[in-house]
């Protein structure tokens, strides 16, 4: 295993690396196919924020933050103060988990990364091209990170978008707002310390999943706002041997630091950003497709005698057991990251969006019958983390065999969703919000020209 060591003296520490990056970008530097996935993202974050304002855990931490100022929080009529309007929109964008993710070690960059640069460009008077830099910078950066140690983190107990979300923000948000170099490195040492958020929510689907790319977004507005009045933060938050990947990864994992500055500016590993067809856990997508498939083969549920499913090890202890509650999930959220429930609601409603997680679908009695006969093997050689696949073998009644695979994510970049999908998503959600065609379209007009807006002036009016 690489270990971590102090930088020598006089050396660059990767963080210094990381903010002369980001402290020389422009958006005339941004290659249009990042400009494009950016712009993507943003749509999607939109989308998912309006979806879920008026559901109980967004109300519960609106009603929660006393924080005012002059920031939105879309689909809330009040002012927030930027960290208010960071955590609500971060909570919101990831809350039924339909946002972006990244192949090749799962990690969601949108929803900190955009809701921290939105609220410190409204706040400052930046420009949708300072919003644009800022994005790409943080959500750049967690890519980066989260294939140091592909599934380590996991296996510490933490959850990689809260803890490397605030890494993400903290260098976007100074990127943003024009801090120095030496201010942004500060920034992403003080967010070493503000990072947090553990994984222990899949015991009961509790709420705290939800609140970690909020968490984040705020923790690396707050870090870059204390490195601006010129508060300090170690500069080998990255490789030193007690900074982040000593906290955060089990040490059973091989660590390779050299992807947090590799050929920086020049190989976006953004461009891999995925976006998602169902609102659930990203490695099971595949499985839905699976399951849909296998529908369009097996005309009635009863006749299915079992289905057993190859995956990945590294999968097993978030989406597979403990089994007694992915078979019979305690919540709708919970039921996201449950395997078997997910195929048995892809096979009986052709679909897994927002419908699909209620109080009364996860307790239809069709649906847990046929996920009690969902069961899984470690199959060795699958590829997890590097892509995500699905397989299902359903053995009938009668004793044949019905075997379906699905040889990566839907929406990755083997086989990515198309512009046009990404706006009915967006829409669909934002119509699932209760807002008006109206207000649909206003809100995706916004958002495909901001980057080239001189002011975020418009963004109040998407307060409702």
């Amino acid at each position: 295993m690489a270990s971590g060591t102090e930088t020598a003296a006089g050396q660059p520490a990767i963080a210094e690396q990381i903010a002369d990056w980001a402290n020389g970008l422009t958006a005339s530097k941004i290659p249009d196919p990042v400009r494009e996935t950016t712009a993507n993202v943003l749509l999607d974050f939109a989308g998912n924020c309006v979806s879920v304002r008026q559901m109980d855990y967004v109300q519960s931490l609106v009603r929660a933050w006393d924080g005012t100022g002059d920031c939105t929080a879309l689909g809330h009529a009040a002012p927030f103060d930027a960290a208010g309007a960071a955590v609500i929109n971060g909570t919101a964008a990831h809350g039924e988990d339909f946002d972006d993710t990244y192949e090749g070690s799962p990690v969601h960059a949108g929803a900190p990364a955009i809701p921290a640069i939105l609220a410190a460009c409204e706040r400052h008077g930046r420009s949708g091209s300072d919003v644009l830099v800022g994005t790409a910078v943080a959500m750049e950066v967690m890519c980066r990170m989260t294939v140091v140690a592909p599934t380590a983190i996991h296996r510490a107990g933490f959850h990689p978008t809260a803890v490397i979300g605030a890494m993400g923000a903290a260098a976007g948000v100074g990127a943003a707002i024009g801090l120095s170099s030496g201010q942004i490195t500060n920034a992403l040492g003080i967010a070493g310390s503000m990072a947090s958020g553990i994984i222990e929510y899949l015991a009961e689907g509790t709420w705290t999943k939800r609140l970690h790319p909020g968490w984040a977004a705020q923790s690396g507005l707050r870090a870059a706002s204390m490195a601006q009045q010129g508060f300090t933060g170690p500069r080998t938050v990255f490789e030193g041997t007690h900074g982040f990947f000593f906290t955060f990864a089990d040490p059973s994992i091989d660590q390779d630091l050299s992807h947090l500055t590799s050929d920086l500016g020049k190989d976006w590993r953004m461009q891999r950003i995925a976006f998602k067809p169902y609102a659930c856990g990203t490695m099971a997508q595949p499985y839905i497709d699976c399951a849909i498939k296998l529908a369009e083969e097996v005309n009635d549920a009863a006749d299915i005698a079992s289905i057993e499913c190859e995956t990945g090890e590294g999968i097993v202890h978030r989406l597979w057991e403990p089994l007694a509650e992915k078979h019979v999930p305690s919540t709708p959220y919970s039921s996201k990251f449950s395997i078997p429930y997910l195929i048995a609601v892809g096979f009986l409603d052709h679909a897994v969006g927002l419908a699909q997680f209620t109080d009364t679908r996860i307790r239809d009695q069709d649906v847990l019958d046929l996920a009690k006969k969902v069961t899984y093997v470690v199959d060795p050689n699958n590829e997890y983390p590097r892509n995500y696949s699905g397989h299902i073998r359903a053995t009938m009644r009668d004793g044949s065999d019905h075997v379906v695979r699905q040889p990566h994510m839907r929406g990755g970049t083997r086989e990515p969703l198309e512009r046009q999908e990404i706006i009915a998503k967006f829409q669909n959600n934002v119509r699932f919000g209760g807002w008006s065609e109206q207000q649909s379209n206003a809100l995706q007009s916004w958002c495909e020209n901001l980057f080239d807006m001189n002011d975020l002036n418009e963004l109040a009016t998407f307060r409702a």
